[in-house]
């Protein structure tokens, strides 16, 4: 391989390498604010249902050892205050945080499929 090829090729790779790396961590638009429709309407695809806050309390005073609470923020969010032996689980938005987050949250949630997972 020639002096000229092997600097094109360590050209390319360094270019490529750059892109890559500006690509992961470029600026993102903040999403749009999500409406009310949004929400239900992601819920019923999901096949999970909505609750009050009201609702949270009744099934948090009745039996708070058969909830799963799980806070999404950030841990910093989290540490600054939390819903009592909720557990934390950063999501990050859209399709990609949800795919990367599959296999942990399974774990997370665990083969007990009749318990209440309440994400907040």
């Amino acid at each position: 391989m020639g002096i000229k090829k092997a600097i094109l090729l360590s050209l390319v790779s360094v270019v490529l390498a750059g892109g890559m790396l500006w690509y992961h961590h470029r600026p993102l638009a903040p999403p749009a604010q999500a409406t009310w429709e949004d929400v239900t309407g992601e819920a019923q695809r999901g096949g999970y249902r909505l609750i009050t806050t009201e609702e949270l309390g009744r099934l948090y005073q009745k039996d708070p050892q058969g909830l799963l609470l799980v806070d999404t923020r950030q841990e910093w969010e989290y540490r600054s205050g939390h819903i009592k032996d909720a557990v934390n689980f950063p999501l990050e938005p859209g399709w990609w945080g949800r795919r990367r987050a599959k296999s942990p949250l399974a774990k997370l949630l665990g083969p007990d499929k009749d318990r209440l997972a309440v994400f907040y």
